[in-house]
């Protein structure tokens, strides 16, 4: 971790969703939070200023993370932020957040909608990861965003899931090779949550909700802070040891 008491945490997507729980959190924890969004900068101003009402320091930055020539750019505009706002040239924590959802069947899956998905999702991942490794700590943490999708298997995520499983796969090799670094990886996997992804439809169609309710041992579907708190405790200095593995916050969905 870096010099100073206080960690910093990059969230990709980190303005809406369960990455503005996982900000909020984060600041609750003691954590500062850089997010980053891709369009709506109001909102993710809005997700600034609650973080600093918590005593907290955080920015905000545009990024499409599905366009991959723009991230050396963007590493020299987090560097910039560092500097400005908290005097260093490095942060503790990345997380890969930022997604889109895309649901249809296998059989009329685009090719355009399994690019968008690749960029967004595994490619984005990876060469934002790559670029900003300079300017990860050592010592600090990384935390992949995947979907209980990549365990179970429901009609119209075939794209989507195998995003997921790359990203899960790639976790590991990222343990491996920066844990010479001190640097843990690890993958955090949410099963269904009441959220505006995929258009809301776990959120806003109670047959869906229902039906996710009772194939949950818990007998709820999931809130985004219940994936906020999530990646607080993976980011902990408690879960320090935890390196490499697939942890997944879905309430004990189709188990």
């Amino acid at each position: 971790m870096s010099s100073t008491n206080t960690p910093i945490a990059l969230i990709t997507g980190g303005s809406r969703g369960l990455g503005k729980s996982m900000a909020l959190k984060l600041a609750e924890h003691g954590t500062d939070v850089v997010l980053t969004y891709r369009s709506n900068r109001a909102e993710a101003e809005a997700v600034v200023d609650a973080i600093k009402q918590q005593g907290r320091r955080a920015v905000a930055l545009p990024l499409d993370v599905g366009k991959a020539s723009s991230f050396a750019a963007f590493a020299e505009q987090l560097h910039e932020a560092l500097k400005q706002h908290w005097q260093r040239d490095r942060f503790d924590y990345l997380v890969n957040n930022a997604g889109i959802g895309v649901h249809a069947d296998f059989a009329e899956t685009t090719e355009a909608q399994f690019d968008e998905l690749v960029n967004v999702h595994f490619k984005g991942a990876f060469f934002l990861t790559q670029t900003l490794l300079p300017l990860i700590a050592d010592g600090g943490r990384i935390v992949n965003v995947s979907s209980g999708l990549a365990r179970f298997a429901l009609p119209g995520y075939s794209a989507y899931a195998a995003m997921k499983g790359a990203i899960e796969v790639l976790t590991r090799y990222l343990a491996k090779e920066l844990g010479s670094r001190g640097i843990a990886v690890n993958t955090l996997a949410p099963g269904a949550i009441e959220t505006d992804f995929g258009g809301g439809v776990v959120r806003d169609n109670k047959d869906v909700n229902a039906f996710v309710a009772s194939q949950t041992a818990l007998g709820r579907v999931g809130l985004p802070d219940d994936i906020g708190g999530a990646v607080a405790m993976l980011l902990s200095k408690e879960s320090g040891w935890i390196n490499g593995q697939r942890i997944e916050a879905s309430g004990g969905m189709f188990i």
